[in-house]
């Protein structure tokens, strides 16, 4: 019988070694190097970046600068795309860790990082976090999650604690047909 794949771990090698990186980001004053062709092929988004019809400012060698995203997290998702797995993370660092990939899936096409993301993001909901966790669930149209969000609420003793958060209030204020949505689930119960 073979032995399981090992390529995960020359890639995660590559990515930390750099050998033959040929192209820089630019992250928040923090630069991390890839590989062109391995971006390319994980996301469909960094293919048109780097080799399509995005490409024309970038050249060979060039610094991608990247403003929407922290540098924690685009190293853990350049992990993920180099070793397909997360890095190793615990607890409160995993839920917004988990945040913070989920937006950046969304924006480079990456559907298993995105249904990782969201099936981490459904175990660690808390009455601080589901107003939120609801609000993100609802940009990134992750139907998984915004189920597990409004379930959590049908069930939690503590509403009225939830609704004062500043996450409830930002649902409130920037998301009313959520909030339709979510009154209308609760008067079922």
């Amino acid at each position: 019988m073979a032995p399981p794949s090992n390529l995960h771990h020359y890639l995660g090698a590559l990515l930390v070694a750099k050998d033959g990186a040929d192209v820089t980001f630019q992250v928040a004053g923090e630069t991390f190097s890839a590989h062109r062709c391995i971006l390319a092929a994980r996301s469909p988004v960094f293919k048109a970046q780097l080799f399509g019809a995005m490409r024309e400012s970038i050249g060979t060698g060039v610094c991608v600068r990247i403003d929407d995203i922290e540098p924690q997290a685009f190293g853990a998702l350049l992990h993920f795309i180099y070793t397909d797995a997360l890095p190793d993370m615990t607890g409160q660092e995993e839920a917004l860790m988990a945040q913070h990939l989920l937006e950046a899936a969304d924006r480079y096409a990456l559907q298993r990082l995105k249904m990782i993301c969201e099936e981490k993001l459904c175990g660690c909901l808390d009455m601080n976090t589901v107003a939120n966790t609801l609000v993100l669930a609802e940009q990134h149209c992750c139907d998984r999650l915004k189920v597990a969000c409004i379930q959590f609420l049908k069930s939690t003793q503590s509403l009225e604690a939830v609704m004062a958060t500043s996450g409830f209030e930002h649902l409130i204020r920037s998301f009313p047909a959520l909030l339709r949505e979510l009154i209308s689930e609760l008067a079922a119960r």
